[in-house]
């Protein structure tokens, strides 16, 4: 048995020397950037890096952007897919063609499904026609603060899929004896939902409350490829920022910003794991 385990370790390893070179040591080496000045002596500076960038208004706006387009978009993604999972349970083995259809967006390149989006959104598109139609007055979605709706319905239909097949393979796995005797008993629906379906999926409710929410974290490249390096404000995201900082070649004010960003993602997943361990206790 011990021999067994020995000879995993020769499999994981070129993963794991690739996970070590690539980033492991690029995000500790980093540290040192964000810790000093950019000059040709790279002296030590301390915090000054953090202090000078928490005053930086572009970083505070991409910031405020990102986290609220994240707000926005994991919860949607989170209720809607589980409405839809919850309704493709019930008409199994019939529900594998919705499904499947559902899926397919996430599997799509994402080049192709902007190029969709810009023929939808487009000031002639089929979004405009149908506004036209009933009488509305056409808006130009692809410019300015209304950028943010394109953006948002983007990310939902994009990974909407995915997280209905995670929700879907948790409702399957409760036993249906559960359902059966809460019915003798007299529970009605959302007596069920919240007695019994939502308590037995907690590990892979809070799985997709943490992909999402990285998911809407990279959305930066959909708003690059619309909006371009400098969008609207409404819109302009952190991604944003670092790209054009990148540009500049900046490295202390990018990776200050990385560092920072990512003190708040460890704070914001930290707090849902404590979430998710009260709940489990509660309803273990």
């Amino acid at each position: 048995m011990f021999t067994k385990k020995k000879s995993v370790w020769l499999f994981l390893l070129p993963g794991l020397a690739g996970l070590l070179l690539f980033y492991v040591i690029p995000f500790v080496g980093g540290i040192w950037y964000s810790l000093t000045d950019g000059t040709y002596k790279n002296s030590f500076v301390g915090l000054q890096n953090y202090i000078n960038i928490w005053q930086n208004q572009m970083f505070l706006l991409g910031l405020r952007n990102t986290l609220l387009l994240s707000l926005i978009c994991a919860p949607t993604v989170w209720v809607l897919s589980f409405v839809i999972a919850s309704l493709l349970n019930r008409l199994r083995p019939g529900g594998a063609f919705f499904r499947n259809s559902i899926l397919m967006p996430y599997l799509m390149p994402s080049s192709a499904m902007l190029l969709i989006w810009l023929l939808v959104f487009d000031y002639g598109g089929v979004v405009n026609r149908l506004m036209a139609a009933f009488g509305a007055e056409r808006v130009i979605w692809l410019e300015g603060a209304q950028l943010r709706l394109p953006i948002v319905l983007l990310f939902i239909w994009k990974n909407l899929g995915f997280a209905v097949v995670i929700f879907l393979a948790a409702l399957q796995a409760i036993p249906e004896p559960l359902y059966e005797y809460a019915r003798l008993e007299g529970a009605g629906f959302f007596r069920q939902t919240f007695g019994i379906t939502l308590p037995m999926i907690i590990p892979s409710a809070f799985l997709i409350v943490i992909l999402e929410w990285i998911n809407a974290f990279k959305i930066f490249k959909e708003v690059y490829f619309i909006g371009g390096a400098y969008p609207d404000e409404a819109v302009y995201t952190l991604q944003n920022y670092m790209n054009n900082m990148y540009g500049k070649l900046n490295y202390q004010n990018v990776t200050t910003a990385a560092y920072s960003f990512a003190l708040i993602v460890f704070a914001l997943f930290g707090a849902l794991f404590l979430l998710q361990r009260a709940l489990q206790r509660r309803f273990s």
